[in-house]
């Protein structure tokens, strides 16, 4: 069979059906998997009654090119009820479109040429259908909304009641950070020259250098497990030091690690972390690990790793291809002194609990739970989960520390439309500041499973990076930027973070953008000799303020006069999340919520305008009857219900990708673990360790 094209394709070609169908321009990229041909047209938000002029209904795009919707017909739950969008209508990517009831219909369900004639019932649905008949979105309800119905998130998400009408633009919800446009450049430029990589480019990692005023890249690729040192020549272009990439293994030289994020750390010179999630010559088991190697420049072409921290044992049932995305390490100075509190103790984040864990906390990002993990791992192997964290992606594919902004990255690549989110610390726990939709004239179907932000303010902007797994025509590294202040260094500001609607009524980002980078390691001789950049200071703040760490309730103030005060599903498996329902009464107070019978912090929300808060019950909580507490910061009990939780055998609880494999390959893969080398972690000198 042969095809041929003149341009190239929006994504990609493919026939459809599969193997019989016209070759045309997909929907999504679905390598491996049939083809989508399907319109990426969707309903997005209605209003039924009230509305200005009228009633009317709004589509939005989810594909990558824009749609002519002329032709498209309209119903609402009688089929008589019909309207045929006018030719010229159309929706852009991520854009919006408004169908309005017609003031001047016949009410025969035929409409003008400029709206729809037809009103939208207390119960009712809307149904949209392309031009070939093909029935493409529909909604139903059964009583009119206060304000309207949304989707949540716009395009993807199910139907939910909405803050307001959101008429043409993004939808609110209470309770809910509405993502944001960019703030930096509407572009992501390719830097790599066609055939640089041959695709699998996922986590990337910069850094300052003492060559280069632009500093450096690491990156690795998953497919090969190849760990790549990329340069800047000065005019903008990037290219790997080592062409070929350097090839990682095990500690004992064998297999090949599914490479998925990388990071360096202020308190290990010489050395690179590398996030995986399975060994790919054992691609069925998963293998959820960090590894370190020793390396200043990415030279050597094998790289056998000196330590593994297998945390396979913290995510049972966790699916081989949904394990550790992103990577990156928060220096403990910086934790302290911005009150982090230890989920694992319920207490104000002590370093020193934790000897031979060095001098900062590794985070993890984990595709499969869509939630980050903080993590102390110890110079002998062991490790300490200490604190989770929520995210309102549907997956988790990249995360970075950015001591610019005092916060934390966390990305999710095409299945959130290249959203990416901030988090600061709230009242001891790393909580969504800001939520941004992808520049606005990137393509939202790219798998940028790697991002990067460079430290250093260049005329307004820093420059930010992606890695796109798919190698997409050719390329797999791209940039663009993101707003900074020259004059302001890192961490600086009016002595707090801004909240949302500060300002000049947008959403500020944490922090102000500093000029001057605190800067991570540029790896140097190893060994502990030094030779690289020192590790960065964290500022002290400006006025010392005790970490606010909750006061665990005492079991006797659960009593019958408080139980049933907030209330919750009656089993949860472990590992999963779980929504409490607290009462709107506790709106906007942050609240503490506790596992009992030995007292175990679970989070510390923010009750939404709903009345509810949500946290995730820890994977290895044991099966059998708990109880919920949701208590103030004092331990004052607010309520308290009883819980069966179930053991984590089953898929972990997540809306991204299909998780598989269950508690046997966990355990065969601890097994198997017991053979693994592993060593001390390298230290400088007047490390911790």
């Amino acid at each position: 069979m042969r095809y041929a094209w003149t341009t190239h394709a929006a994504v990609t070609y493919g026939s459809c059906p599969d193997g019989s169908g016209t070759l045309v321009d997909t929907t999504a990229s679905t390598k491996g998997k049939p083809n989508d041909c399907s319109s990426p047209v969707r309903i997005n938000e209605v209003e039924s009654q009230d509305g200005t002029p009228g009633d009317w209904v709004e589509l939005t795009n989810v594909g990558t090119t824009t749609v002519d919707l002329g032709g498209y017909v309209l119903r609402d739950s009688e089929d008589d009820h019909a309207w045929t969008i006018p030719a010229g209508t159309t929706v852009a990517p991520g854009g919006f479109t408004v169908l309005d009831e017609a003031q001047a219909g016949t009410g025969t369900g035929t409409g003008t040429g400029t709206g729809f004639g037809f009103g939208l019932g207390k119960a009712d649905s809307v149904r949209l259908y392309d031009a070939r008949g093909l029935l493409v979105d529909q909604y139903s309800w059964t009583a009119h909304a206060a304000t309207t119905f949304g989707r949540n998130p716009d395009g993807t998400g199910d139907f939910a009641e909405t803050a307001e009408p959101t008429k043409g633009a993004t939808n609110r919800f209470a309770g809910v950070i509405t993502a944001e446009a960019w703030p930096g450049g509407p572009d992501e430029t390719v830097l790599d020259a066609e055939g640089t990589f041959t695709g699998d480019l996922s986590g990337l990692d910069w850094t300052t250098s003492a060559s280069s005023a632009d500093g450096q890249l690491w990156a690795v690729q998953n497919g090969d497990g190849l760990l790549y040192h990329l340069a800047s020549d000065g005019r903008g272009g990037w290219a790997p030091t080592n062409a070929a990439g350097v090839d990682l293994r095990y500690a004992d030289g064998t297999g090949t690690p599914d490479a998925e994020g990388v990071t360096v750390t202020a308190d290990d010179p010489g050395a690179v972390y590398v996030s995986t999630e399975r060994d790919n010559d054992v691609s069925k088991v998963s293998r959820p690990s960090v590894l370190r190697f020793a390396t200043t420049d990415g030279s050597e072409s094998v790289l056998h790793a000196t330590d593994e921290w297998n945390l396979a044992a913290d995510f049972p049932g966790l699916g081989a291809n949904a394990g550790l995305e992103g990577v990156t390490w928060v220096p403990d100075a910086w934790l302290t002194s911005h009150g982090f509190v230890d989920q694992h103790t319920g207490a104000a984040y002590e370093p020193a609990s934790y000897a031979g864990h060095g001098d900062g906390l590794f985070l993890v990002g984990v595709e499969g739970t869509a939630s980050v993990y903080a993590y102390a791992l110890m110079d002998d192997g062991s490790s300490q989960r200490v604190a989770t964290i929520a995210t309102p992606f549907s997956l988790v594919a990249e995360v970075q520390f950015d001591p610019t902004l005092d916060a934390l990255w966390v990305v999710c690549d095409e299945a959130c439309s290249g959203r990416t989110a901030l988090f600061d610390v709230q009242d001891g726990a790393f909580a969504l500041a800001t939520l941004y939709e992808a520049p606005a004239n990137a393509d939202r179907a790219l798998a940028n499973e790697g991002f990067a932000i460079s430290g250093r303010c260049v005329d307004g902007a820093r420059a930010t990076y992606y890695a796109d797994d798919n190698d997409t025509n050719g390329s797999s590294l791209r940039t663009g930027t993101y707003p900074c202040d020259a004059t302001t260094e890192p961490g600086d500001g009016d002595g707090g973070t801004p909240g949302p609607g500060d300002g000049d009524g947008g959403t500020p980002a944490p922090g102000d953008g500093g000029s001057t980078p605190t800067p991570s390691p540029t790896p140097g001789t190893g060994g502990g000799a030094g030779g690289g950049t020192p590790a960065p200071t964290a500022p002290a703040p400006t006025t010392p303020v005790a970490p606010t760490a909750p006061v665990a309730p005492d079991a006797s103030a659960l009593t019958d006069g408080n139980r049933g005060s907030v209330s919750a599903p009656s089993s949860v498996r472990a590992g999963s999340s779980v929504t409490i329902t607290v009462g709107t009464q506790h709106a906007g107070q942050r609240v503490a919520v506790w596992l009992f019978s030995a007292p175990r912090l679970l989070g510390t929300p923010v009750v939404a305008a709903d009345g509810t808060v949500t946290v995730v019950v820890p994977a290895d909580v044991p099966a059998g009857q708990h109880r919920l507490v949701v208590a103030a910061f004092d331990g004052t009990v607010l309520g308290w219900t009883g819980v069966t939780i179930d053991a984590a055998t089953g898929s972990l609880a997540f809306t991204g990708a299909e998780l598989g494999g269950g508690i046997t390959a966990a355990l065969l893969l601890l097994a198997a673990g017991a053979g693994v080398l592993v060593v001390r972690r390298r230290r400088t000198v007047g490390s911790s360790a």
